[in-house]
């Protein structure tokens, strides 16, 4: 996943993102870019959020005979549903640590706006950063607190 995250091309780092989800299991994948966010450097969290994205490739039997008709594999490799839990957790607490701006934009901005994206478990710190992100200086993090606040009414 190093080559992913270190590669700073958003579209060249899915050359190495998606043969490792057909190999390993989208979750164990999702996993290591969430340890990047959570302990990288400022470099290495970029390459995390630029690669998260082509975590996200859908699976198809073309390119791997197990997710063919009568294919066999584990589902519990492609469960994501408390990655992405942590992933959110992981980027909202990378924009209130965060003090470069460039950072906190590549986390804010790649966020969903609406609350209901978010667990119960997260809405304190949702709403943490969104009343941070409602005073900050920058405008284009002001648009995001604004369009999750259009989203919220």
């Amino acid at each position: 996943m190093a080559a992913a995250v270190y590669d700073p091309d958003p579209s060249f780092c899915r050359w190495f993102v998606e043969p490792a989800v057909y190999a390993f299991g989208r979750r164990r994948v999702m996993a290591a870019f969430v340890d990047y966010l959570r302990t990288g450097t400022d470099t290495e969290r970029a390459g995390a959020v630029r690669a998260w994205y082509s975590a996200h490739v859908p699976l198809r039997a073309d390119r791997s005979p197990v997710y063919a008709p009568g294919g066999v594999r584990d589902p519990a490799l492609d469960e994501t549903r408390d990655i992405k839990v942590a992933w959110l957790e992981a980027s909202l607490r990378v924009f209130a640590e965060a003090t470069d701006l460039q950072m906190r934009h590549r986390v804010l901005l790649n966020l969903p706006t609406s609350r209901a994206t978010y667990p119960p478990s997260l809405h304190k710190l949702f709403e943490s950063t969104l009343a941070s992100a409602r005073a900050h200086p920058d405008p284009h993090i002001r648009r995001w607190a604004a369009a999750a606040d259009h989203k919220g009414a």
